[in-house]
């Protein structure tokens, strides 16, 4: 662990740090990490996912890696490579859990020291982008990964949010409405997709199906707006 004051070496090529946040459970903030991960590796960026969600660690089974194993060299942890091209870089507290499915009943301060150390001592190499799923709501485990993240390059956040203002579920236009109140970008509405989503629950090859989804688009929408706010901080 670095001291205070010190900065990881882990971090240091990495270009471009983006948290993915959301004020509730179940909204689609762990599936839309992944989709924007795969978003940017699809247009030739190297692209890696911190999956810091200790309430429901979920990236690994969409991608299929649930069962592997994570190993230490000298500074620290190796992330797992994706596919047969080892497309994307992950790293998610299930690997470290014996049964990942599991709730994490740990008190604050053990939560955050974690945390920190997930930020820090991982071996991510040279990365275009980092993805930091974050748990749900707001919680000392924000600020706690905002912290460890703040003398890196932390590009911005994304707040996933359903559309309705109400508890009308087929209403529309919550999360844009949000983002005015805000005053920050409304990056985009991105479509259910029942096919992706039963793909991503029967952990079948996303990363091969991903592109024929209807939500691809949308995505590549959002994924492009990051992109032409990456090269503006450049």
């Amino acid at each position: 662990m670095d001291g205070p004051g010190e900065r990881s070496t882990n971090l240091l090529g990495v270009r471009h740090i983006v948290l993915v946040l959301s004020g509730k459970g179940g909204v689609g903030k762990s599936t839309l990490s992944t989709e924007l991960a795969l978003a940017l590796r699809h247009r030739g960026h190297r692209v890696g996912i911190l999956d810091v969600d200790l309430c429901g660690p979920s990236i690994p089974r969409m991608l299929r890696v649930q069962d592997r194993a994570v190993h230490q060299c000298d500074s620290g942890w190796v992330p797992v490579f994706v596919g047969q091209d080892r497309a994307v870089a992950l790293m998610s507290i299930g690997f470290l859990l014996e049964r990942p499915d599991d709730a994490v009943v740990w008190r604050g301060p053990k939560k955050n020291a974690l945390i920190k150390q997930f930020v820090t001592d991982v071996a991510w190499g040279d990365l275009d982008f980092l993805i930091v799923d974050t748990p749900p709501g707001t919680s000392d485990e924000h600020i706690s990964t905002v912290e460890a993240l703040r003398p890196y390059r932390l590009l911005g956040a994304i707040l996933v949010t359903t559309p309705q203002e109400c508890t009308n579920i087929f209403s529309k236009g919550g999360g844009e409405e949000l983002a005015k109140h805000a005053g920050v970008p409304f990056l985009g509405c991105v479509p259910l997709d029942p096919q992706l989503s039963q793909s991503l629950e029967e952990g079948r090859d996303f990363i091969q199906e991903f592109p024929k989804s209807s939500a691809f688009p949308a995505l590549a929408h959002i994924a492009q707006q990051i992109l032409d706010t990456s090269q503006q901080s450049s």
